[in-house]
This record gives structure tokens, C-alpha cells and sequence, in this order.
């Protein structure tokens, strides 16, 4: 393992995170400025701009036969929100969690989260029908959720822009750009260095890869938690995984279809145990306290170990 391969994977990272922050900003307003209530700017360009370097990385990984590290980064991310970004938040702030998010967000994780086991389970691959499914699921998601907003409030805002329209457009493109070349670098890096130390590919996608693509997610929630927006938090967290399976693995699938191991299999059970552990935590009492967090991070470093030892 060179130190220039150590470089562009940070390098990667760095593109990926500022290029999903300039797609989401200029994005968001150009969503405004064409009129769109703020909630559905919410639900989807924002959702997808979190997401985007998890996409970029499991789409690139798919399309040169990396397919390891393309579900591997889904689950290894999605298990990071769960622990390190819900248990760090909550370490610092209280996170307090509506008995809505408790009824509807984590059922629907835990139901996408079961249906991906399934498919998993049931074939040597994740196939293109099953990816054309999870991404109809998640239409079906958003179209519900933007339905639900409009029934409660009629009068949404749209939210105020912040850029003119030139630099809305450069903040997009360069955006586009970032999060393209940025995923390209991560997977290349992350199998040179798999490689070169005896890592499987499945390892680097649990660990250096997932955790780097949901730095943005860490950021937001920490953020949010912050400025006493802690609906924000929990629904970046829960959110996020719930595109992460429904949209990223449906659009690389729907592209090229993963093959699956019995691994990934374990992994995906791992990742359901620890969303039904996260739920169990905060439906007691409506929130995630410190003690919540230093439990959550506490399974994290016990996962770390795990699949380390296990590689």
C-alpha cells in the first residue's frame, strides 16, 4: 500500500462530501425558486444530496465487478447511523424522538431492511426485478410522505433561495462532478489497498468506505442536534437508511445485479438486530439519552472488532 493511495482515498472522500453539499445546496434552491414546498425539498434532493456518495460509491462499485463493496458500503453505512451517528449525537445532546417517527420511520426501516434479507436469502443475486422493486418502494415512499404533508398543512413554505441562478447552476454541475469522480477514487483506493494489506473487499465496505461516505450524515445530525433540531437528527439517520436500501441498492441493481455471500447475508442480519436494538432504545421513553449513546457506540466498536477479526 503506496501513501498515494492512502492520498486519493482521502482525496475521494473530500469530493465526494463537498461535491454532495454543493449538489444539495444548489439543488435546494433551485427547487425553491421554482416553488416546491420546503418539505418535499426535504424528502427527496436533500435526502438523495446525503445519499449521493454512498450511490456514487455502490454504483462505480457495481460497474467495474466490485460488487462487494457496493452492498457491503450499504449495510456498513447504514449500521454506522444507526450506532456511531445516533450514539455520538446522542453522547452530546439529547435527541428527542416523536411518537410518529417511532410508528411509522423504524417500521418502515426494519420492513425495507427485512425485504433486502430476503433477497439476499433467496438467490446467488440480487436481481434486476428486485432492484426495479426496491426503487417502485420507494416512489410509493416519497409520494406517501408528500401526500401526508400536504393533508396536514395546505400552506407549506417553499423556503427562501440564497443563490442567483448562475451560481445555482455551477453549484450543481460542480456538484455532479465532485460526486463522480470522488466515488471513482474511493473504490479504486479502497481495492488497492484491500489488496495490498489482505483485506476483503467486503471488509473495506464495512469499514473505510461506509464510514467515510456517511460523514455527511454524522455532520448533519451532530448539526442539527445542536441548533435544537433534533427531529432533524433522527430523521437525517433513519432517513438516510432508508435510501440507502431502497434507492441506492435499487438503482445499482436495476444497473448491474450484485452477487451475493452468505456474509452479506450475516451482515444484513447484524444490521436488522442493531435497528431493532436502536428502536427498543429510544420507544421506552420517547428519546435517545447519553446512556442510549455510549450503548450504541459501545456495539459499534464491538462490530468493528468483530468484522476485523473476522477478515
Amino acid at each position: 500500500m503506496s501513501i498515494l493511495t492512502v492520498i486519493l482515498l482521502l482525496v475521494g472522500f473530500v469530493f465526494l462530501i463537498k461535491g454532495a453539499d454543493l449538489f444539495v445546496e444548489g439543488a435546494s434552491d433551485l427547487a425553491t425558486k421554482l416553488k416546491i414546498p420546503a418539505i418535499i425539498i426535504g424528502l427527496t434532493i436533500v435526502a438523495l444530496g446525503t445519499s449521493a456518495p454512498e450511490a456514487a460509491v455502490s454504483v462505480s462499485s457495481a460497474l467495474t465487478g466490485s460488487n462487494a463493496i457496493a452492498i457491503s458500503n450499504v449495510i456498513g453505512s447504514n449500521i454506522f447511523n444507526l450506532l456511531a451517528v445516533i450514539g455520538l449525537t446522542a453522547i452530546m445532546y439529547k435527541i428527542d424522538i416523536t411518537k410518529e417517527s417511532l410508528k411509522q420511520d423504524f417500521p418502515i426501516l426494519l420492513g425495507s431492511s427485512l425485504l433486502l434479507l430476503l433477497f439476499i436469502y433467496t438467490g446467488s443475486q440480487i436481481s434486476r426485478i428486485e432492484g426495479i422493486i426496491l426503487l417502485i418502494l420507494l416512489i410509493a415512499y416519497i409520494s406517501f410522505m408528500i401526500y401526508k404533508s400536504r393533508k396536514q398543512s395546505s400552506n407549506m413554505p417553499v423556503g427562501t433561495t440564497h443563490l442567483t441562478p448562475t451560481r445555482i447552476g455551477i453549484y450543481i454541475i460542480i456538484g455532479i462532478i465532485g460526486i463522480v469522480i470522488g466515488g471513482d477514487l474511493v473504490v479504486e483506493s479502497a481495492k488497492d489497498i484491500a489488496i495490498s494489506i489482505g483485506m476483503s473487499e467486503t471488509l473495506v465496505g464495512l469499514t473505510i468506505v461506509s464510514i467515510g461516505t456517511s460523514l455527511p450524515e454524522l455532520i448533519t445530525s451532530v448539526t442539527a442536534a445542536y441548533n435544537k433540531k433534533t427531529d432533524i437528527a433522527i430523521g437525517n439517520a433513519v432517513g438516510s437508511n432508508l435510501f440507502n436500501i431502497m434507492f441506492i441498492l435499487g438503482l445499482t441493481n436495476t444497473i448491474s445485479p450484485i452477487t451475493t455471500t452468505n456474509i452479506m447475508f450475516i451482515d444484513a442480519v447484524i444490521m436488522i438486530i442493531f435497528t431493532v436494538i436502536t428502536f427498543i432504545l429510544a420507544y421506552d421513553k420517547n428519546d435517545f439519552n447519553r446512556k442510549d449513546g455510549i450503548i450504541l457506540v459501545s456495539l459499534f466498536i464491538i462490530y468493528m472488532i468483530y468484522i476485523i477479526i473476522r477478515n
